[in-house]
């Protein structure tokens, strides 16, 4: 019994990382096209890529621990937390001169926090 309980969890992370995941791949999607096509300033894009980094974690974390009845704070945090090191994984594999600085700082607590608050309204969601 303990094994399906573990075997969910780990769906369940993986679920909310990939619903994450597709989100902000989909929303960086129509960033590029309108900063292309428009007159938008460069200026917003980090504070953009923040916020969309966000909410796609809300949404993930909150979907993958929708099914779960109790715990929602740590697994909506460990959603939050695997995507990103998920993304600075791969950040730095790409980037070979990837560092730690304040943005990836903000990134770490807005995706731990967006996790954790995505995880609550999950778990009370019916």
């Amino acid at each position: 019994m303990q094994i399906l309980k573990s075997n969910n969890l780990m769906i369940n992370l993986i679920k909310g990382c990939l619903i994450s995941l597709v989100f902000t791949i989909i929303m960086l999607v129509i960033l590029s096209i309108l900063l292309v096509y428009t007159d938008i300033s460069e200026d917003i894009i980090k504070p953009v890529i923040i916020t969309i980094t966000g909410i796609g974690i809300l949404i993930g974390s909150s979907a993958g621990t929708r099914k779960a009845k109790k715990n929602g704070l740590l697994n909506g945090a460990l959603i939050g937390g695997i995507y990103i090191l998920l993304l600075y994984f791969i950040s730095s594999i790409v980037n070979r001169d990837f560092t730690l600085n304040l943005l990836s700082c903000i990134m770490i607590g807005v995706g731990i926090v967006g996790g954790v608050i995505g995880g609550i309204i999950g778990v009370n969601t019916k």
